[in-house]
């Protein structure tokens, strides 16, 4: 039976579209640079918007597009997945049941410590300048792309760290962009990666806050809103409809 995709995971393609048309563009700038003998420059603020060079338009565009992916984040919206929308009050209907059953917390532990050992080891590629900030800038860029197919076709913290039901209860979705924007933290003093970063780590804290203090919100035991019937997106529909078509295809898809 075919899945009719539904707004919000077309929404999702669309960002998976224009994240990966970002993700070419930055490699193919990075590469003429190179090959000019230039690097990525992060200029100011009133320099980047008012140059006018390829690359200055490029970072431009980049900025915009996630800082309006972020400031919306920060609000309310039908149009945003339950999976990041459940730290909202009214995304919140009591099951009746007290006991918020969340994710342990050595999971998140180990989720945590596994993303800040791999780039850690990117920072100390960075450091020992065996990588420029250029590469650190593609590497976020990337992250933007396994971000969207962590939604939208496979996710690992879903499989391997949390077994969670689906994104709906996922203890780390609003992590995203501070995940993101990670290899920024080592790109010190520049106004572009600062700015994104900053943001980014204000919705996890704010994330992490809510979650400390409304447990309740993000667990189906106690949220409705949390329910199957709730749920938006079905993509727990979508994503084995896409498996099976593939493995039937795969022959025509994977040729020689």
């Amino acid at each position: 039976m075919k899945v009719r995709l539904s707004k919000i995971t077309s929404l999702h393609y669309i960002k998976f579209a224009y994240r990966s048309a970002l993700l070419v563009a930055g490699i193919v700038l990075y590469v003429i640079l190179c090959i000019n003998g230039q690097s990525i420059n992060f200029e100011s603020p009133f320099e980047l918007f008012t140059n006018t060079s390829i690359q200055g338009i490029f970072l431009t565009l980049v900025w915009l597009v996630y800082m309006v992916e972020m400031i919306l984040r920060l609000f309310p919206s039908k149009h945003e997945s339950m999976g990041c929308q459940k730290q909202f009050k009214r995304n919140y209907e009591p099951t009746g049941k007290t006991e918020a059953t969340n994710v342990e917390g050595w999971r998140t532990f180990v989720v945590l410590l596994s993303w800040l050992t791999l780039n850690g080891i990117f920072g100390a590629l960075y450091f020992f300048g065996i990588i420029d900030a250029g590469i650190l800038f593609l590497i976020s860029l990337a992250y933007g792309i396994c971000d969207m197919i962590c939604i939208l076709f496979y996710c690992p913290f879903h499989s391997v760290f949390f077994r969670n039901r689906c994104c709906s209860d996922c203890r780390i979705y609003n992590w995203d962009f501070a995940m993101m924007f990670t290899p920024f933290a080592f790109v010190v003093g520049h106004w572009f990666t600062a700015t994104l970063f900053a943001l980014s780590l204000i919705i996890f804290i704010r994330w992490e806050i809510t979650y400390k203090v409304f447990p309740e919100r993000f667990s189906r035991n106690t949220n409705k809103c949390l329910d199957c019937a709730h749920c938006p997106e079905k993509l727990c529909r979508s994503k084995p409809q896409l498996a099976r078509y593939i493995k039937k295809n795969k022959d025509r898809l994977f040729k020689k």
